[in-house]
């Protein structure tokens, strides 16, 4: 844990939300007010503080206390400028793409963020390349240049439209060059940033203390002076603490239990009110090609044939998750329901035909891997119930590991897990999005999968169209090849929950198109 006293001078989700609750609830002042920090619970804490680390949920806190040259003001669903003035392409092959930023832009610990900072920020992004890191979203990048102190100059090497929404992701945040090596990651639980807050104290997987910082110049209209991140290891935990008044809101990670009591009366009379919106955080398995069973395509396939996800749906997530039939998800161009359309129902005989093709009669053994704390309370039922699907077929021996998810992470890159399970929350609203992070040698999987039809036609094609409602052919495509490897194997769909006390607004405004908190639109209500 850290203290700086001295930074005390210093996430509009896809489809729009909605409050489950009536009347007065949806109010809201444009005016700090001096009650103290608004407390907010989640189960997602981060794996690192340093952006240069993280392809995964740190990426929340990012948000809040780094500053990208993109973002997301409320309602855009396109990147707009934030600590850029302007951006854009300068060529018609979408292979230059130029950025001024805006004037006098300095760091939290009032060191200047030039251009040279940019230049710095991403380069190291690459020059360090961890595993499973965010270089694997810089593919298509070349070079940076940094002609001028405001202008900075980014050189791909093939055409990528997308190019902008990637700068957009917390991944893309700018750091000073005095305090982040370039060569290496930052080891101390020290930030400096220039976002809307800074971190005045942290506490790993307990706390996040933010409070406002003064020196910031972007696009955020903050509400409120301060907020506080409290890190739950599971739901019930975390409403606990939200129904005694120990917290004002939650965000990630409420379990299907507890969503459905917060939908009836009891949270009217306890004056909480829901948020219900749509998302398009996709939970899914990954099956390791190195190890002996899971490498093998008719083991994969028969797995694809018995999984039922409408019964993990239903019996494991009331209902408060939908089936997912394909990376993509539903709601963005190009999905399709590949894995419905070529396995149809759970069927035990189909898959015993698929592993005796094979050569394949005994029953196969595989070790399923989840996270015992990442994406919520019902992870370790979920993986029970696939156990058991794939058990009652007589076709399988299932053996079931779990470790939290710092030694979880390491655990994939290090490709110690023959079949594991993730969860993908956007780092942007397109289809790319869902299929480009899971391929090629280096990706967010930490598992090589080289697809090259995918990487070397496919993505590229489609990344040479400005008009993302042109690109359905290709994606299509792609996902019918991810069918047929079975690599990936979907599960579900995810909502977007917030459960908050009646006296906060802005919740409902909170969630950009990554679903990523803006802590800055909550507020207290001031009138009734």
């Amino acid at each position: 844990m850290f203290n700086r006293n001295r930074c005390l001078r210093r996430v509009a989700a896809i489809a729009s939300i909605s409050s489950l609750m009536a009347g007065c609830g949806v109010l809201s002042s444009d005016s700090p007010e001096d009650e103290g920090p608004i407390v907010v619970g989640t189960t997602s804490s981060p794996s690192t503080l340093d952006p240069a680390a993280s392809w995964d949920s740190s990426w929340e806190l990012f948000r809040n206390i780094y500053q990208t040259l993109l973002s997301y003001p409320i309602g855009a669903t396109t990147p707009q400028p934030d600590a850029a003035e302007s951006c854009g392409f300068t060529d018609t092959s979408n292979q230059v793409f130029r950025c001024e930023l805006r004037k006098g832009l300095t760091f939290s610990d009032g060191s200047a963020l030039d251009a040279k900072a940019v230049k710095h920020s991403i380069d190291r992004i690459r020059e360090i390349n961890v595993n499973g890191g965010p270089a694997g979203l810089l593919g298509s990048l070349e070079r940076v240049q940094a002609p001028s102190e405001r202008e900075v100059v980014f050189y791909l090497n093939k055409p990528d439209a997308t190019f902008p929404f990637v700068l957009a992701t917390p991944a893309m945040s700018i750091v000073d060059p005095d305090s982040y090596p370039a060569g290496s990651l930052r080891e101390d639980d020290g930030v400096v940033g220039s976002g809307p807050y800074t971190l005045q104290s942290y506490e790993e997987g307990e706390e996040a203390e933010l409070v406002r910082n003064d020196r910031y110049t972007g696009y955020a209209e903050r509400k409120n002076d301060a907020v506080t991140i409290r890190y739950y290891q599971d739901s019930g935990e975390m409403v606990r603490a939200l129904r005694d008044k120990r917290i004002d809101l939650t965000y990630r990670g409420l379990a299907a239990g507890d969503i459905v009591e917060l939908q009836g009366s009891t949270s009217k009379e306890e004056e909480i009110q829901l948020i219900d919106g749509t998302g398009t955080d996709i939970n899914y398995l990954v099956f390791n090609p190195k190890d002996p069973w899971a490498g093998k395509k008719a083991v994969r396939q028969a797995v694809a044939q018995l999984v039922d996800r409408a019964a993990i749906a239903h019996k494991v997530y009331k209902d408060t998750v939908d089936p997912l039939y394909s990376m993509v998800p539903k709601g963005l161009t190009g999905h399709t329901t590949g894995f419905f359309d070529d396995f149809g129902e759970p069927d035990a005989d189909k898959a015993r035909d698929i592993l005796r093709d094979a050569g394949i009669t005994e029953r196969v053994p595989l070790t399923l891997w989840y996270t015992s704390d990442r994406y919520g309370s019902e992870t370790a039922a979920e993986f029970k119930e696939l156990e058991r699907q794939l058990e009652t077929s007589g076709l399988f021996d299932v053996t079931l590991k779990s470790r939290p998810w710092k030694t979880y992470v390491e655990g994939y890159q290090n490709g110690e897990y023959p079949v594991f399970g993730r969860g993908w929350f956007p780092d942007f609203p397109d289809a790319d999005n869902f299929i480009a992070p899971f391929v090629g040698k280096q990706n967010a999987l930490g598992t090589p999968y080289e697809a090259k039809k995918i990487v070397n036609e496919l993505l590229p094609s489609s990344r040479r169209e400005s008009d993302r409602g042109n690109v359905v052919k290709q994606f299509e495509e792609a996902q019918q090849i991810l069918v047929n490897d079975a690599r990936l194997l979907p599960l579900w769909q995810g909502r977007q929950y917030v459960a908050a006390s009646r006296e906060i607004s802005g919740a409902e405004r909170a969630l950009d198109p990554s679903t990523i908190m803006m802590m800055w639109q909550l507020s207290r209500k001031t009138s009734w």
